[in-house]
């Protein structure tokens, strides 16, 4: 059955998996925040809960994309998916009478588990863009503007859906607890994993087995593209991840299910303008693919915003609630913006021959960059509060912004301006 399924069904199964691993993602984050915190941990003892999913979640980007290449997608694909619903069954026996100690070490185990299952799923996802959309050589404009539509897509419609599993998260905490919910999704994933049996082993495999010296790009864009991102994702989650839904619920008031709504549907919208950014290009004139200058634009924009809302908690001009909720709704769409097109940008720097690779390589340094911003998230909002977030957020993106000076044109680019 797998070798008569054409390159586009093959890709659909692996997005229709990949949308399913990033609900129970987005739930089990607002499961994991708004559980420990009322049982009274602080900021920083909850982000430690998330240190070695995003420490891992490095190490597997880098080695994951040389297995895809070795072994095929379909193996990672497979492995990131059951160990995710692994993840999530450590989760249940989790009491409230366990001492504190050992309840952080255990999670801290399980999210290690559940950060290598998001970043193999993520990096088969990603990767297997390049496999399905053609070289087209004739028409190097046509391929290169498919390729960013097919990249914003799934890239738009992954954040949009990770939205509704933040929300859902905060339903399933508030109605059944937090120990059904974490088993019905492990089921409901498991379910998902059921239809990618269907996949051939050679998608995305190379045809020359990679060393592992070919695990490092030799990639100036890819390279230089890594390290804007590092700094860019490091930048979101400063404020993000961990500050943001205890600041709304601790001195906003809100309750977990509205955190986790407001939070769900500032990642569905986020999700729409990626999805959209090809379309919204065209509505102001922009047919071409974006390159260097789009990078550099829009993370020179997104610099000024969270130093605008630090700037207007500091002064306490208006309501602090209105400055957070109005600052993070242009914050998340000129962040989906620099993101989409970053997403098609280290797909236009490398080949269909390493992509997972290059891929693999890039969402490290994403990894290593949401690592940072989720220790400074709570590290710094004990210490100085939200706006100290917000001033960290804003100088990491100015760090983004600098390192993209150093973009190179993408190959594919040259040729068709040559």
């Amino acid at each position: 059955m797998s070798r008569a399924l054409s390159a586009l069904q093959q890709y659909m199964i692996v997005t229709a998996n990949y949308w399913a691993f990033t609900l129970t993602d987005g739930a089990l984050r607002m499961l994991v925040v708004f559980h420990f915190h009322e049982l009274g941990y602080s900021t920083l003892e909850i982000a430690f809960l998330f240190l070695f999913y995003e420490f891992f979640g490095i190490i597997t980007n880098l080695y994951g994309g040389w297995l895809g290449a070795r072994f095929g997608l379909r193996l990672t694909l497979w492995s990131g998916t059951l160990m995710q619903v692994a993840a999530l069954l450590m989760l249940i026996p989790v009491a409230e009478d366990w001492p504190k100690w050992w309840s952080v070490a255990y999670v801290m185990v399980a999210q290690a588990i559940s950060g290598i299952a998001k970043d193999l799923n993520k990096m088969s996802a990603k990767s297997a863009i390049k496999t399905v959309v053609p070289e087209t050589p004739e028409d190097h404009s046509k391929g290169e503007g498919q390729l960013f539509k097919w990249v914003a897509i799934l890239t738009g419609s992954k954040n949009a859906l990770k939205g509704v599993g933040f929300f859902l998260g905060g339903v399933l905490l508030t109605t059944i607890g937090f120990n059904l919910a974490v088993a019905a999704m492990a089921a409901g994933l498991f379910l998902a994993f059921l239809v990618t049996l269907v996949l051939p082993a050679e998608i995305g495999k190379m045809k020359q087995k990679p060393g592992f010296t070919a695990l490092f790009s030799k990639s100036r864009g890819i390279n230089v593209l890594s390290l804007a991102r590092f700094f860019l994702f490091g930048a979101r989650d400063v404020w993000f991840v961990v500050a943001l839904p205890v600041f709304l619920q601790s001195a906003l008031g809100w309750r977990s299910w509205e955190v986790g709504g407001f939070m769900g549907l500032w990642v569905i919208g986020y999700g729409i303008v990626q999805g959209s950014a090809p379309a919204l290009r065209r509505a102001w004139g922009q047919s071409a693919p974006p390159g260097v200058a789009a990078v550099q634009f829009w993370s020179a924009v997104l610099t000024a915003i969270p130093a605008l809302i630090a700037i207007a908690l500091w002064r306490e001009v208006g309501q602090p609630g209105v400055a957070v909720v109005g600052g993070l709704a242009v914050f998340g769409v000129v962040f989906a913006m620099n993101s989409s097109i970053h997403s098609y940008m280290v797909l236009a720097y490398t080949d269909t021959e390493s992509v997972s690779l290059n891929v693999g390589f890039y969402y490290m340094a994403n990894a290593a960059g949401r690592l940072l911003g989720t220790v400074l998230s709570g590290t710094l909002f004990m210490l100085g509060g939200l706006q100290a977030c917000l001033w960290s957020s804003a100088i990491m993106v100015a760090l983004a912004a600098l390192v993209s000076t150093r973009l190179p044109t993408p190959p594919r680019q040259l040729i068709e301006t040559s």
